[in-house]
């Protein structure tokens, strides 16, 4: 008796096998998206910079929408927001980051020189791995009460700058650079921008750890005459704190603030994530994640969105890091590296 019942669940489990694998096997031909392995990793974790936040509030949900409907695979993904160096040090430092989204490229190169992804990151994605991209400009208190129009009021005396640390920020060495930057795209010498900086520096009463940090000091605290930030950020401080509480200055000439994307090789191999890293940063330049960039006030890069939108943008004079500064790499070691410019302008400070 046990026998013949053995040898029955033998029979009806290779039945039902039989029938499992020609299912699979006919799914792709019947145009039915194959549902994932239950082994297949669901959960995505993105490390990325302080003023990101809202975008991959709204960038997170659609992509698990598409994917599901193109794999049948329901996913989680996860975020973290912080000072972009900061957010780097700690994926370094073990957060198992499938992906960074950040805003500068020196900290992705950063990740690389660490081994934790490849040297070519640039290469593996359309525009030099960067999705979107952003500007700096000024936000002022309402009446623009201290009349500042452009670069060369942020050194005068009295004037009250708040911008994030340049040392562990995306959007404070974004407006150093800028300042820095208005006086070389104008035909100075590096002698005369760092003059410059120096006395715009004078003028920063606070240095916050990020993006938001700054925001709450000059919206809340009520400290400073102009904060610089994103242009991204603008809009969106006018709707949370009040649109007749400040005012947007746009500077004539700005930095152009490249927002790079990169898989961490280290851990997707870990983890066995690479293909739905690679999807996730593959939507960033969809129609629909393009879309959704441009809704949140960054320069997208595909040009019928740009073009849909570009009253969102103001009309400023950019230069890039690479074409007017000399590139990251020497930005970084001239700059940002321990004992760099940044550092020595800030000691004779003291």
């Amino acid at each position: 008796m046990f026998q013949n019942n053995a040898h029955k669940n033998r029979s009806l489990f290779s039945a039902t096998r039989r029938r499992a694998l020609m299912l699979a096997a006919a799914a792709p031909l019947l145009g039915v998206p194959m549902l994932a392995s239950a082994e297949q990793p669901t959960t995505l974790l993105n490390v990325s910079y302080d003023v990101a936040r809202e975008l991959y509030k709204q960038i997170n949900p659609a992509f698990v929408a598409a994917y599901k409907a193109k794999t049948g695979q329901t996913i989680t993904v996860n975020q973290s927001h912080g000072g972009s160096s900061k957010q780097i040090g700690s994926v370094i430092g073990g957060l198992e980051a499938d992906v960074v989204t950040m805003n500068q490229a020196t900290d992705v190169d950063t990740l690389a020189e660490k081994g934790l992804t490849g040297a070519d990151w640039r290469s593996r994605f359309p525009n030099g791995a960067a999705p979107y991209s952003s500007t700096m400009l000024f936000l002022v208190r309402k009446g623009n009460p201290k009349g500042i129009k452009d670069w060369a009021d942020l050194a005068r005396p009295g004037i009250s700058v708040i911008i994030p640390n340049p040392k562990v920020t995306g959007n404070g060495r974004y407006g150093y650079l800028a300042a820095w930057g208005s006086v070389i795209a104008k035909g100075g010498s590096d002698a005369q921008a760092r003059d410059f900086v120096s006395k715009v520096l004078a003028n920063v009463p606070v240095l916050d750890g990020g993006g938001r940090g700054a925001t709450t000091t000059f919206t809340q605290r009520g400290i400073g005459d102009v904060l610089l930030t994103f242009e991204s950020e603008a809009e969106l401080i006018e709707n949370e704190f009040g649109k007749g509480n400040f005012e947007v200055v746009a500077p004539s000439i700005s930095v152009e603030a490249d927002a790079p994307v990169a898989i961490v090789d280290k851990v997707v191999a870990k983890k066995g994530s690479a293909a739905l890293a690679k999807a996730y940063l593959d939507f960033l330049w969809t129609p629909e994640g393009q879309e959704i960039i441009a809704q949140n006030n960054f320069r997208p890069r595909d040009p019928a969105i740009f073009k849909k939108h570009e009253k969102r943008y103001a009309p400023i004079k950019l230069f890039s890091v690479d074409q007017t500064l000399g590139g990251w790499a020497k930005v970084g070691k001239t700059h940002f590296a321990d004992g760099g410019t940044y550092d020595q302008i800030m000691a004779a400070r003291r």
